[in-house]
């Protein structure tokens, strides 16, 4: 098979339609996806002088980094989409207890405005669909496009930890319209493998699974609308009720052909927290899920539902799905300990989800023991508000939880962000650290730690 280098700069490109400004739908003073930290932006910031409460752990070097949308000043706010704007990367430097830099830098050329991950050596800004991953230096100055993998990435490659492959499940609106393909890029960054996957329309597929021995599809009811494109709208996906909410599992030495596909009630989810096989060969998947996405609020994903995290076992011989609520608190962007990846593990981290009329926010980390079906909960006080958290385990851990939650959170007392540094196994303990930014980060979408071991410094 012909292999391909993906992680070299390319040429810059211009903005897919994604990275646009949407055309239809909302009233932009009830559009909270352009309001207080949800807003973007305006400016690049370098900071090297920065304030730290607490003590920073003298095991993390490497980098803390997040991409999120920042639209400019004139987009329309009546119709503007949250996962829509150019790119902005905000990365915190660093190193043997001290923290260095903060940089906030744009995503050049490109709608690469959703997760940033290092891999073989390489910082990329991703997305999903038709926009490219962006290669950007250490300091995140942006390199150019990277047009090495074909139509379209992911904003969610999932890192296999035995192996070291990035795998992908990629879609693209404005080319492919049946079919989806399932990539895998291998540890020295080097396009390794391709299939073609044959759907009933064109869902919106933000995320994927991997277990021991399969790739699981999450082929659910939002999907691409020729009657939003007929309108104009950039980011053209709609709640669909004729399309059949199903679950794929292929087998990872199989093809499109030999995927078992298991229907399941009607849904939508962005992010599972992880998916494994049980001893009895079911795959279970643990994962946070609206009942409904994009049905009458088309300017983000809160409006019509808020999301709870559940557990869905899929049972590859009968086809079946049986559904259950682990926690019906309203909470989004899980994550694990990265090693467990696809892999029995214990511990899931969330943060809530909070408020209404138009208003949300994210008060709080909440720490999940996924086998005694308990929880912890560290919360960020008044006018504080968290992001996505990370956990990263301590150097020469042994217990799954030891280790930190990073994450950047808004504090709208000072108008600016700090980063928090959590104790993962003890959310009843203060921060170990806060590292005060001299602005804000939006609250955006994902970011991951960096270390130094995978993405080395540069001068």
């Amino acid at each position: 098979m012909k292999r391909r280098h993906l992680l070299k700069g390319g040429i810059a490109l211009p903005f897919t339609p994604l990275a646009l400004s949407a055309c239809s739908g909302g009233s932009g003073a009830d559009n909270m996806y352009l309001q207080n930290n949800f807003a973007g932006v305006a400016d690049e910031t370098t900071a090297t002088s920065l304030q730290v409460t607490g003590s920073i752990p003298a095991d993390l070097s490497g980098r803390f980094l997040r991409n999120g949308p920042n639209p400019g000043a004139d987009v329309d706010a009546g119709s503007y989409h949250w996962f829509t704007g150019r790119g902005m990367v905000h990365g915190l430097r660093l190193n043997e207890g001290r923290a260095e830099w903060y940089h906030s830098r744009f995503v050049g050329g490109s709608a690469a405005n959703t997760n940033v991950i290092g891999h073989a050596g390489r910082t990329l800004a991703i997305v999903e669909s038709g926009g490219l991953p962006q290669d950007m230096s250490y300091t995140l100055d942006s390199l150019g496009d990277n047009t090495s993998i074909g139509t379209g990435y992911t904003a969610h490659p999932k890192l296999d930890p035995d192996t070291g492959e990035l795998h992908a499940i990629c879609y693209d609106w404005a080319s492919l319209r049946d079919h989806v393909r399932y990539v895998v890029v291998d540890a020295e960054g080097e396009w390794a493998d391709e299939t073609e996957i044959p759907l009933s329309g064109m869902p919106m597929i933000h995320d994927m699974s991997l277990t021991a021995n399969y790739v699981v599809i999450y082929d659910l009811p939002v999907t691409l609308s020729f009657m939003a494109l007929g309108t104009g709208a950039s980011f053209p996906f709609r709640w669909d009720d004729e399309h059949e909410p199903r679950i794929g599992l292929m087998p990872r030495n199989g093809d499109a052909s030999d995927i078992i596909w298991s229907p399941i009630t009607a849904n939508y989810a962005y992010h599972p927290m992880n998916a494994y096989e049980d001893a009895a060969g079911n795959v279970v998947i643990d994962i946070c899920r609206y009942d409904k996405m994009f049905d009458n609020d088309i300017n983000g994903p809160f409006g019509d539902s808020l999301p709870r995290l559940d557990r869905w076992t899929v049972n590859p011989n009968t086809r079946k799905v049986s559904e259950t609520v682990v926690d019906a608190r309203t909470q989004e962007f899980p994550r694990i300990h990265p090693a467990l990846n696809g892999k029995p593990y214990q511990y899931g981290y969330t943060v809530a989800v909070a408020g209404g009329a138009g208003k949300y926010g994210f008060p709080s980390i909440l720490k999940h023991d996924m086998r005694s079906g308990t929880s912890t909960e560290f919360t960020m006080g008044a006018g504080r508000q968290s992001a996505e958290p990370v956990f990263v385990p301590r150097q020469g851990a042994t217990d799954e939880d030891d280790g930190y939650l990073m994450t950047y959170v808004f504090d709208a007392n000072k108008n600016t962000s700090d980063l928090l540094i959590l104790d993962a196994q003890d959310l009843s303990r203060p921060a170990l650290a806060q590292v005060h930014l001299p602005s804000r980060v939006p609250y955006g979408f994902h970011g991951n730690w960096v270390a130094d071991t995978t993405v080395a410094p540069t001068s």
